[in-house]
């Protein structure tokens, strides 16, 4: 760590939401930040290169086997969560859930990275319902002791690392999280290119490449945030039957505790009641879906988590109408997750992320895990 400085000037968000616009900039913070491994572009076999010559110059220094704890500090609130290798499952064993849909294209990049630095870079992010687990108890008792390590992380936000090498806690959490669904929070990309990269390499169950980096969440957790995702449609009728509002203020404050989504369309606001236990569900289902037809929404709409934003676009023509939604309640997600049920592309978004460069995990084929 002291070869490389200061870990502030070496970590990133993960790549995914990156914009292009910020990659010199983290670059620019020092030669060993960690962007250059987690976006290369198509340069994957130049960030296996550089992997490995930061091992031999050793910017990078194994630990032992390991787990952690990570604690991120933000807008007043203080969030804990667990980060070790996990084995890897299908979806169709109904131990790890996802709760969205994914693309191609990110895990054909993904996967090009994995084959040829045979790393796992980033963390995916997971949660559990941990209340009879004794591991929130866990974290909180690691954490009164002097962290390994301090920085600070993208958005300004503050964190702490804390090494678990004592192999009988080890054994612990893995009984305590044995018999747990895990829902994927951030990742289900990675996780599925994951998954392609372990039946790819083969090997047997303890081997490295059935594994995965991840940082482990509990449901409870206060500092268990997720926003909710707006949406801009680029094309469809009006839609009527809502209440009018006044301003997107009052817009979004409606919106609180209600199966319900915001509408602005022609400068105008309104509050649209939808049928069923889950907004974003019921907005596509009901709505977006039935605007659409048999198109691609993917293929006509926006996203973003600034509702202001939201409300320029349509005014500035780049879409004919924006959706506004309250924060989805995570409960809900793991149930319908746990009932099989996908929900939209960008139905949650998890804050702050994980930052990127804290912990790598090496699945290397003579390693046992």
């Amino acid at each position: 760590m002291a070869r490389a400085g200061d870990l502030s000037n070496l970590v990133a968000p993960p790549y995914d939401v990156i914009p292009e616009a910020d990659l010199s900039h983290y670059r620019s913070l020092s030669p060993y930040n960690v962007v250059r491994l987690i976006r290369p572009g198509s340069e994957y076999e130049e960030a296996a290169k550089t992997f490995d010559r930061w091992l031999d110059e050793r910017i990078l220094e194994p630990d032992a086997t390991s787990m952690y704890v990570h604690e991120v500090t933000f807008d007043g609130r203080i969030r804990r969560d667990l980060v070790a290798s996990l084995r890897l499952q299908p979806y169709a064993d109904r131990v790890v859930l996802p709760h969205e849909r994914t693309h191609r294209g990110p895990k054909e990049d993904r996967l090009a990275l994995l084959r040829a630095t045979r790393v796992s870079f980033e963390p995916l992010w997971f949660v559990y319902e941990g209340k009879a687990t004794g591991i929130p108890e866990l974290l909180e008792k690691v954490a009164a002791r002097a962290a390994a390590v301090s920085f600070t992380g993208p958005e300004g936000t503050h964190h702490r690392l804390w090494v678990i090498s004592d192999s009988a806690i080890h054994v612990s959490v893995q009984g305590a999280l044995a018999e747990l669904p895990l829902l994927i929070a951030d990742g289900h990309h990675r996780y599925e290119t994951a998954l392609a990269y372990a039946d790819e390499v083969g090997g047997g169950p303890d081997a490295p490449s059935r594994f995965t980096l991840a940082l482990l969440t509990d449901i409870d957790d206060p500092g268990l945030v997720v926003l909710p995702t707006h949406r801009v449609l680029k094309t469809g009728i009006a839609v009527t039957g809502g209440a009018p509002k006044g301003s997107l203020e009052e817009t979004l404050a409606s919106l609180a505790g209600q199966v319900a989504a915001g509408v602005y369309r022609d400068h105008e606001f309104q509050v649209l009641p939808l049928e069923g236990e889950v907004a974003i569900v019921e907005l596509h289902d009901q709505v977006i879906d039935n605007l659409l037809g048999k198109r691609n929404p993917e293929d006509y709409l926006l996203y973003t988590r600034d509702a202001q934003q939201a409300v320029q676009w349509v005014d500035q023509g780049l879409g004919v109408a924006a959706f506004f939604l309250d924060a989805p309640d995570v409960h809900e997600v793991l149930k319908l997750a746990q009932e099989g049920k996908t929900l939209p592309q960008k139905a949650t978004y998890f804050h702050p992320k994980p930052p990127s460069g804290m912990v790598f995990d090496r699945l290397e084929p003579d390693r046992r895990l």
